[in-house]
């Protein structure tokens, strides 16, 4: 193996680790958090819609 398929290797290898890592992180934090956000909005929103209007 001569340095150019060395580095090669070594480039692929980073670029995989990146990749991982993002997609650990996209689905433990980033995609949990953006749906919790959602349905918190949706039920504010639906309950507010929900309640009798006054009457002035």
């Amino acid at each position: 193996m001569d340095l150019s398929q060395f580095s090669g290797f070594l480039v692929f290898l980073a670029v995989f680790t990146m990749g991982f890592w993002l997609m650990i992180f996209l689905l433990t934090f980033v995609i949990p958090y953006w749906l919790v956000g959602y349905f918190k909005e949706a039920w504010k929103y639906r309950k507010a819609g929900s309640e009798p209007a006054k009457k002035p």
